[in-house]
């Protein structure tokens, strides 16, 4: 069965888009630590990153570097945080997120952002990506 990541990928469930290329894919986390959050997953359905093949983890760290510095530019934040935890969905992701204080702290509240609040922050990465 494909995984939730998968699934969005595959245009099957809606998600707010901020890059794609050939192998790899990046949207807006629906329940972000900060406005800006993003997912930067393989095409290929693999549960764990370090299973990724070198040549592909080298390729996934490049396209988020691109978006990384994208919402850099779209989103006030002292830089952008690179995570990589891999417990929530069985699919291997790195979260970029716009930081505010030297710390990313994955227990604290979710924001809760409108649908509109998320396309705009979207468009706003995607313009400089």
């Amino acid at each position: 069965m494909p995984t939730l990541f998968t699934r969005i990928i595959n245009g099957e469930i809606p998600c707010y888009k901020i890059a794609e290329d050939e192998n790899y894919f990046a949207f807006l986390d629906i329940s972000p630590l900060a406005k800006g959050h993003t997912l930067v997953v393989p095409k290929t359905e693999l549960d764990y990153i370090f299973d990724i093949e070198d040549a592909a983890l080298a390729g996934m760290m490049l396209f988020a570097k691109k978006v990384a510095r994208a919402i850099d530019k779209a989103v006030p934040c002292t830089r952008v945080g690179v995570a990589v935890i891999g417990l929530e969905v069985p699919h291997a992701h790195i979260h970029l997120i716009p930081l505010h204080t030297d710390a990313i702290n994955f227990s604290q509240r979710k924001l809760k952002l409108t649908p509109e609040e998320l396309a705009k922050i979207a468009e706003d990465i995607r313009v400089q990506v």
